[in-house]
């Protein structure tokens, strides 16, 4: 039993990188029973296959340069993915600058399917957009400035 649980964890892996809860509760949901996951997991871990700490350094980059999520954002989606929290904790997150840049990449990115609305509802629409991406408040205000849809932040 506890090979055709490694054999169905490889086919798992094989499709990208889980974390250990992840391939824990889908062995759960394939019928394994604890004793046999544990064993499967371990064994995984053991020879490499399993790590949650290569994992959360991919699964960082993978939010912020293609997800484009702010630090929020970043620690959630980790957490989703059963990176537990120690790992997480002792990681480097991207900095201010860069979690700025990459709200200003996304409202660049969205303004032109904002087109023809008040400014009003743009600002409401773009900020609850980025507040949904884990930006902070900050951030948020920090990217909005110099904007053209908004008429108050002519200064700087």
């Amino acid at each position: 039993m506890e090979d055709k649980a490694r054999q169905y964890a490889l086919k798992l892996l094989s499709y990208r990188g889980r974390s250990v809860r992840e391939l824990e509760e889908r062995l759960e949901k394939k019928g394994f029973s604890q004793p046999v996951i544990r064993v499967a997991v371990q064994r995984l871990s053991d020879v490499g296959l399993i790590d949650d700490r290569a994992l959360a350094d991919s699964l960082i980059r993978q939010a912020v340069s293609t997800k484009l999520l702010g630090k929020k954002g970043v620690l959630r989606f980790m957490r989703v993915r059963g990176v537990p929290d120690e790992i997480i904790s002792s990681l480097t997150l991207p900095g201010e600058e860069d979690e700025l840049e990459n709200a200003r990449k996304l409202v660049r990115k969205k303004l032109p399917s904002l087109k023809g609305y008040p400014e009003e509802k743009i600002r409401r629409r773009l900020y609850n957009f980025l507040i949904r991406k884990g930006y902070s408040f900050d951030i948020i205000n920090a990217a909005f400035k110099n904007r053209g849809f908004l008429s108050d932040d002519t200064e700087e």
